[in-house]
Order: C-alpha cells, then structure tokens, then sequence
C-alpha cells in the first residue's frame, strides 16, 4: 500500500466513524517484526540519549519539574543517561534539521511529518522495539497508521491528538450582550456575533491566524468547515481553487472591510493570538483546547472568561481538522539508544494512563506546578484506558468543564479530517500571504491569489 493510500485509509476512518480516535480499542501486538531486528539489543548497557524539548529559560517551573522527571527516570532505569536540549519542531526550520543530522535521539514533531520522512528513511523502524519495552498495546490502532508503513511497520510514538474548536471570551460575549453559554455553530453566526463584540466592546471580534504556517492550517480548517479540501485523495494536486475555500476567505475579507469587526492586528502566530485573546482584545478564534493552558496559565485570563466551542459549519455538519504530535527517534539512533527511547517515552508520556498511582501523583505534581488537570482534548489511547484514567484523576479536576460543553458535543457530531498528508507544512506556508493579503489590501484578487498558489502549490506536490 504506498502513503497516498495509508493516509485515505486514515482519513476514511476517522470520517466514518466520527471520534474514532478515542472509541477504537487498544492497538495488539500483532504487527509482523523483521527477523534478527532486535537480537543486537542489551537492555543493561550503557547507553545516553538527548531529548529534545526542553522548556526555555523563561519557564523555571517548567524546567525544575522537566529535570525532576529526568532524575525519577535515570533511578529507575540507572544505565540509561539522559541529556536534554530545547530543540523543538519549527516547521520552516525542521526539514533543514533533519538534513544536517542535528536532531537529538528523541524529539517532538507534528502529524503532518512522517508521510515524507518514512519513504525517506529519515525514520527509523521502531516496532520490534516497541513490543520490548511493552508499549505497543497502550497505542489506539487508529492513530498508529499515521505513523506505519505499507507493511505496519511503526516508525514513530503518537502522544497527542487534538481537533480545533472556536475559543471565545466569555467575558466579552457577557458585554457584547450574548450567551457566553452559547457560541455560534455557523459561519454566519461567527460574523453577527463578531460585529456585535466589536461595536458593544470596541475589540477585535474574531482574530484570524496568519503566520509561520498557521494562515494556511486555519484556511485549511475553514475550508473543511466548509466542504472543501487543500489536495485530491492521492496527494499530487491541490484542490482549494475552488467554492469552499474561496467563501473563506471571501467571509474573512467581509468582516475584515465591510464589518470592521477583526480589530486592527493581522499578522498573528499562535503564541500572539493567545496573548491577545488572553488579554480580552479578541472575542473569538480558531483553537483547539489546549490553547486554554498558554492563556491562562502564561498570560494571566481568568479560568471563568475561557470557552470553547464547536468548529463553526457552513452547512453540513463536515467535520473539522484533526492532527497532533508524536515523538521521533532519531534515524541515527543505535537499537540500544531505541531502546532508550522509547522506555523514557512511556516513563514521560503513558505510564500516568496504566497506573492509578502514578495517574494520581501526576495529578497533584501538574497543580503543584500550577497546571491544570480534567482540560477536555481527544486522547491517542482507548477510551477505556482514557475513561479509567479521568476517573482515578476526577478529584484534582482544576479546569472549568463546563464552558468546553460546545467542543465536547462536536466531538460527537462532527467528523475528524486529517490534515494534508503531502508537503503539509509547505502547502500551509504557501497559503500564509494569501490570508494575510486578504486582511490587509482591501483590493486583494481571491480568485487570482488562489489560482496563483494552486500552481505553485502543485509544483511542489509533483515533486
């Protein structure tokens, strides 16, 4: 089976079958392992790793409890030595990393990777290690062929999985006179209630993503919302010339110049967004959940202000973009250093879900470290696994549920599309300038800007 058709088969189920992610069970150890591939291993050896994302100098808490996990690891797994450095996934500067072979042994990086990097061989075949250290059977089967060959052989460790939403201030829509209990589901509705925020409270009513690749993941998002698609099933052309994605941005362009409803900022990554939203200077934009943790615990909004909806349909319902993280081992990792690996990611990733205690420790270490426990998202395991870990966790819940109520039903309702499985990064990229010329020249050509980049979008697909 080659990528194009492992990522339609992805796709597939996640359409039919809704929130497949969390209703599927637990993956088996059943996929075929390549004789002789793990008879070089030596558990006992010596062996140092580097692990990549390390918190920056400007999160202390961050880093003491980073180093604190690497201690408790490094006792119980005494021969295994542990380096850290803050390399982390940068999708303008990742593929040049990846290039000079300057990645450490295991690191972060999104969904949209390993469909070029497995054919690549810029990945290494994991699976048999995976059985040796017992992990294999905790990952949803799902979510695994994002990672997985024509064969299912594994080459990477799925960890997060989320969906976007529409994050709004509650406190806003209190002012503007709506329903903080009720965010809007339509586009339409989006519109109407961003000129009522904007006129009633003077700020920026929805704010748009328009930087570093984001631009074009959040018109990627708009379009799915709105039947449309960025490539054709086989990946080797792009197909966002046309009715959907064109009512995006003509719709962005509206509220942009018509309504006057999208403040006066148009040049916004996802850190920036946050800040702004945080700081009550926009009342709506595009988010998955977890956008509640940097808002609330780095830039100081007020838990009751948070609240996050559904992805806003034209239509439909058509679902909404599904993608996520995973952790990558270096190609140029010795079995030994897999190994390493792949026992530091379940110690720091899967342990606190098959263990109560160690559930419950982590519990109250994350509100420790004023973090938050019980924030609504869509887990890579089985719900069962899942469900029994909210459980063991549902005395420490520190997160507002409720005002997720919106997204948690989407969950439910609206199908999960996986993001472009060709050149993703580089198709978002391309389509950055034409989200951002939109926003800023009142004269901006749609149908020219579109059918300008679906060429050069193509060259880089036929490639």
């Amino acid at each position: 089976m080659t990528r194009v058709n492992r990522w339609g088969r992805f796709g597939a189920v996640l359409g039919v079958a809704g929130l497949a992610l969390a209703a599927a069970g637990c993956a088996k150890s059943t996929t075929p392992s390549s004789s002789g591939a793990a008879g070089d291993i030596d558990q006992n050896a010596p062996v140092t790793i580097t692990i990549g994302d390390r918190p920056t100098p400007d999160k202390p808490n961050d880093i003491k409890a980073f180093e604190q996990k690497i201690k408790d690891f490094t006792a119980k797994n005494p021969n295994i030595t542990v380096k850290s450095t803050e390399t982390s996934w940068q999708a303008q500067t990742f593929q040049a990393q990846v290039a000079g072979g300057t990645l450490p042994t295991v690191m972060n990086i999104s969904f949209t990777e390993p469909a070029n990097m497995i054919p690549n061989k810029q990945l290494p075949d994991i699976t048999d290690e995976l059985k040796l250290v017992d992990l294999t059977k905790d990952l949803n089967p799902n979510v695994l062929k994002i990672v997985q060959d024509a064969n299912g052989r594994i080459y990477g460790v799925p960890i997060d999985v989320f969906s976007v939403g529409l994050a709004y201030n509650r406190a806003l829509f209190k002012q503007a006179g709506l329903d903080p209990d009720k965010p809007p589901t339509s586009w339409d509705e989006v519109r109407q209630y961003a000129k009522q925020i904007s006129e009633k409270t003077g700020k920026a009513g929805y704010a748009q993503l328009t930087t570093n690749n984001t631009g074009g993941w959040m018109l990627t998002t708009m379009t799915y919302s709105m039947g449309g698609t960025v490539e054709s099933p086989d990946g080797m052309k792009s197909t966002f010339n046309d009715a959907p994605t064109k009512k995006a941005l003509q719709l962005l362009k509206d509220m942009r110049w018509t309504d006057n409803s999208m403040g006066s900022r148009f040049l916004y990554n996802q850190e920036e967004v946050r800040q702004d939203f945080a700081g009550g200077k926009i009342g709506m934009v595009l988010q998955a959940p977890d956008a509640y943790d940097m808002s609330v615990k780095n830039f100081g909004m007020k838990p009751a202000d948070f609240g996050e909806g559904a992805l806003p349909q034209d239509g439909g319902p058509y679902g909404t973009l599904t993608g996520g993280s995973l952790k990558m081992i270096s190609p140029k990792a010795t079995k030994n250093e897999i190994v390493a690996a792949l026992k530091w990611i379940k110690f720091d990733q899967f342990d606190k879900y098959t263990t109560e205690s160690v559930a419950v420790q982590d519990a109250k270490t994350t509100i420790a470290d004023k973090g938050f426990v019980g924030r609504p998202g869509i887990t890579p395991l089985s719900q069962e696994t899942y469900d029994r870990f909210n459980k063991w966790r549902e005395p420490y819940v520190n997160v507002p549920v409720k005002q997720f109520q919106g997204y948690i039903d989407s969950t439910t309702s609206l199908k999960l599309l996986p993001e472009p499985s060709n050149k993703g990064q580089e198709v978002y990229s391309l389509l950055d300038p034409v989200v951002q010329q939109v926003l800023t020249k009142k004269d901006a050509d749609i149908d020219k800007l579109l059918s300008d980049t679906a060429s050069k979008v193509d060259a880089r697909l036929a490639r």
